[in-house]
């Protein structure tokens, strides 16, 4: 005798063929997300692809000129991207020599010597900075920075290190307040906070074993840091670091705001100087000719140029040290 719940037991050929619902849902998963991930490629590739051929009428009238040249005049239809790409690398090399040092300490103190009752609100204090608009940064340095440099921060520079041979150079000239070095140290302001947020959390990474091991043997807070923490973070830091390059490579109205918008070239970092995104936010809704406008798309495929290449170095930066860790 068959009991009732025998009888209703699934046969075996059933189960066999039984498909799971997690399988079936497995292919148009794999569709979806392959087909986001084609979405971003085909983006790019748009973005690109417009910007070669809208910049190819400029690139056709003025050639390798057009990288090599800063002359920039709408009224005779001449134009030269050397002015703005100087620009826009000056400050961004400003932004990281002062920023970097400064958010890998402010990590390293939040991580290692700040009060942990004190840590939670420094840190989200760091983070906020991250939030305010770029607008405000420009309004704040055109309004206190420019002129608090101007009057007591430049005179310094300019009567201590401008009679220095070779070095002198950068600091040369009148204390305008704005200028290409003011618009870097306002960059470095806007990027601590994004390399100090990567910097803290994989400077927290580290094994506590390491800290103890070291602090065991005698090592400083320096020392940990120094032979500890910066090596076995070296690739997290290095990914903040180009992170916060990529912020700095791309700012506009902050930069705008304090850096002098003139297109030419001098050694001194004192004086106005431009950048490819200031130039873009400035002229371009005031472009008449198809030449203007083709010169000022050109500039945008130059800092898309100038971003990949970026990207680039980081990638390579980062495997080289993989390598080292091997």
């Amino acid at each position: 005798m068959f009991s009732e719940d025998s009888a209703t037991m699934d046969r075996p050929e059933e189960v066999a063929t039984r498909i799971p619902s997690g399988l079936k849902l497995n292919l148009p998963f794999r569709w979806l997300t392959a087909a986001a991930a084609m979405l971003v490629v085909a983006a790019l590739l748009a973005m690109l692809a417009i910007l070669a051929v809208d910049s190819a009428p400029a690139f056709r009238r003025f050639g390798f000129a057009f990288l090599v040249t800063s002359a920039w005049n709408p009224v005779t239809d001449t134009y030269g991207a050397l002015a703005p790409v100087t620009g826009t690398l000056v400050t961004s090399v400003i932004a990281m020599l002062v920023g970097t040092p400064v958010a890998v300490g402010v990590a390293i103190f939040l991580n290692e010597i700040c009060p942990h009752r004190l840590r939670d609100p420094l840190a989200i204090a760091i983070e906020l900075l991250a939030a305010v608009p770029s607008i405000i940064y420009g309004m704040w340095g055109l309004f206190v920075l420019a002129p608090l440099l101007g009057r007591h921060v430049y005179p310094a520079l300019i009567h201590w290190i401008g009679p220095v041979p070779v070095v002198g150079a950068l600091f040369q000239g009148p204390p305008f307040g704005i200028g290409t070095l003011t618009a870097g140290l306002i960059l470095a302001i806007m990027v601590i906070p994004f390399i100090a947020s990567v910097a803290r959390q994989v400077l927290g990474s580290v094994p506590p074993m390491l800290r103890e091991a070291a602090y065991g043997v005698g090592a400083t807070t320096w020392e940990v840091a120094r032979h500890v923490l910066i090596p076995h973070a070296r690739r997290g830091l290095i990914g903040g670091v180009m992170l916060g390059l990529g912020r700095a490579l791309g700012e506009t109205m902050a930069v705008t705001f304090v850096i002098g918008n003139a297109h030419r070239l001098s050694a001194s970092l004192l004086h106005p100087g431009t950048t490819i995104s200031a130039v873009l936010a400035n002229e371009f809704t005031e472009a008449s000719g198809d030449l203007y406008l083709s010169s000022l798309v050109a500039l945008g495929l130059i800092l898309f140029a100038v971003t990949f290449a970026v990207l680039l170095g980081a990638r390579a930066l980062l495997a080289r040290a993989d390598r080292r860790s091997v």
